[in-house]
């Protein structure tokens, strides 16, 4: 699994013009299932994109996390993150899970947020989505899990 962590101001993700998960300061956080990722995976990631320290405390270090800050996280769907460039000039998606297999994972991941304590809105799997966000910083981090 792939994740690109966004630390935002505000975001939300829309579905032919309807916002369908929107959220204040915290994270927007796209998320790349790749053929053979598992459940473990999805959790271990989650726990990662909870902790990571990328807000900043009173001396303006990065030393909170979106837990401390009491932030929400939106939850985005993007098969694209699985893209192998590797050849030639268009990407290659084979690497992706197939949806069968990758909207459980993504729907486990935001699930595994949510019991850690992050509240967490989410796009819709598989949809052609609008993300719009302020990103703060900017911050943006890529975690594999």
């Amino acid at each position: 699994m792939r994740a690109v962590v966004q630390r935002v101001r505000e975001a939300r993700v829309t579905v032919d013009g309807e916002a369908v998960g929107e959220i204040g300061a915290g994270l927007c956080v796209l998320v790349g299932v790749a053929e053979g990722d598992s459940e473990a995976a999805a959790e271990r990631l989650a726990g990662k994109v909870a902790r990571l320290r990328i807000f900043e405390n009173e001396a303006g270090k990065f030393d909170l996390s979106v837990l401390d800050t009491g932030g929400a996280a939106l939850v985005v769907s993007q098969f694209t993150l699985i893209a192998d460039t590797a050849k030639g000039n268009r990407p290659s998606f084979s690497h992706a899970a197939p949806p069968a297999e990758a909207e459980p994972l993504v729907e486990l991941f935001a699930a595994a947020l949510r019991d850690l304590g992050v509240p967490v809105e989410t796009g819709v799997f598989g949809a052609r989505m609008t993300v719009e966000l302020a990103n703060e910083g900017p911050v943006t981090i890529l975690l594999d899990g």
